[in-house]
């Protein structure tokens, strides 16, 4: 089998890095990034100066336009498709031409994920999300992730899935994503997958299990969700854990306690030598960086009139050396509470980081976005990043089983 793979929604090249760190003979085919209403298309560019443009079948570049433009026919073939989709309200309703087929709210990309599954029949995908994907929507959780399990079903898929903190499997960021491994039911792999028992896919004897080692799986829950995408949509309400499996409409999840590694520390990132830029030297602007970061309880009051009280917590301030970064942001670096701010290494002063720490926290190489766009795209880029280290782990798992396909 091929080591193929097309990329979508891109970015500036998370999955691809990950793939190529291997060095075990991945290419990627095609990709797609496309940010709506953008003027300039900062991630794609970058992407491109790193690795080149992709052409289709027809020998025509289109990888930088939107997507639910592109004849997904037209995208090559491929052994793995992957992608981080953002999270969106996936309901869907019946169509007006036919009662069998479905409609989705405009715009929203898993419905173009499908498209390229019915089009190109890729064996094997991954795919990223956040975490909050397996709970939404909050009037009727479980929905959301109901659909695409739904929909990955009715197109001869089975699939396992993780919620992995990066920071627990050796990365210098505290970032929890959903990962997505889904593969056709008559591959080899699907195949022994189909005799296995739920606790051991869960636990053991899959790629989430190999590339993210798990001390302990609770006890399973299970249910079986409907084959009409549309009645899931409907009603569909289900309690998904941080870890699960899903074969022929039938899923099965646990909340698993995590083998911990050791991980990066905030401090074993940072730069020396820093430009004074990136200092807070105001003391205006100090005391708005110790107000935001500090906790808060605020009377506010409703559209109704319901009068309450919003408070929260105080936010590390500045952010320990010992520790992992927080969740890093599209608004890092601006004046924010969720933006990191750091005692310098070398003069002890408070400063937010720059565009190579951010970088760092991500797992990409020095520089990589240093491309041309504006240095606010860089930090924004970034905040829309996934952790590198994380797709090379599911990779080196990959690489056995595509080894076993023939």
């Amino acid at each position: 089998m091929d080591k193929t793979i097309c990329e979508l929604f891109a970015g500036v090249g998370g999955f691809r890095l990950g793939f190529d760190r291997l060095k075990s003979g991945w290419e990627t085919k095609w990709f797609s990034q496309w940010e709506p209403g953008a003027k300039t298309q900062w991630a794609h560019d970058c992407y491109v100066s790193h690795f080149g443009e992709s052409e289709d079948l027809n020998g025509e570049i289109h990888t930088g336009e939107d997507i639910s433009m592109m004849v997904k026919e037209n995208i090559p073939d491929h052994t793995l498709l992957v992608g981080g989709f953002p999270c969106q309200d996936y309901s869907v309703a019946h169509t007006l031409a036919s009662s069998k087929g479905i409609e989705g709210k405009k715009g929203v990309l898993w419905w173009q994920i499908r498209d390229t599954l019915i089009a190109k029949q890729a064996p094997f995908c991954i795919f990223e999300n956040v975490d909050r994907l397996l709970k939404s929507p909050a009037k009727q959780r479980g929905r959301d992730f109901g659909i695409i399990l739904s929909c990955l079903a009715e197109l001869g898929y089975s699939a396992e899935w993780r919620v992995v903190n990066a920071a627990t499997y050796g990365a210098a960021q505290r970032r929890r994503r959903t990962f997505i491994f889904a593969y056709k039911n008559d591959t080899n792999y699907g195949k022994k997958m189909s005799t296995a028992k739920a606790k051991d896919i869960i636990s053991k004897s899959v790629l989430m299990a190999k590339a993210f080692p798990i001390i302990s799986a609770e006890e399973i829950t299970e249910t079986t969700i409907s084959k009409d995408v549309v009645e899931v949509s409907d009603s569909f309400s289900f309690a998904f854990e941080t870890a699960g499996y899903m074969t022929d409409y039938h899923i099965y999840t646990a909340k698993v306690t995590e083998k911990e590694e050791e991980p990066i520390v905030l401090g074993k990132i940072l730069q020396h030598n820093v430009d004074s830029s990136y200092f807070i030297t105001d003391e205006a602007r100090m005391a708005k960086w110790v107000y935001l970061k500090g906790a808060k309880k605020i009377p506010r009051k409703s559209a109704n009139g319901h009068e309450y009280i919003f408070s929260e917590g105080p936010v590390a301030f500045p952010d320990p050396w010992d520790r992992p970064g927080r969740t890093m942001l599209t608004s890092e670096s601006t004046l924010n509470r969720s933006t990191h701010v750091v005692a310098d290494l070398d003069t002890g002063k408070m400063r937010t980081l720059t565009p190579v720490e951010a970088e760092r926290l991500q797992g990409f190489d020095d520089e990589w976005t240093n491309s041309g766009m504006p240095q606010r795209m860089r930090f924004f880029c970034m905040g829309n990043a996934l952790v590198v280290p994380m797709i090379t782990r599911m990779g080196k798992v990959l690489d056995k089983i595509i080894d076993k396909e023939g």
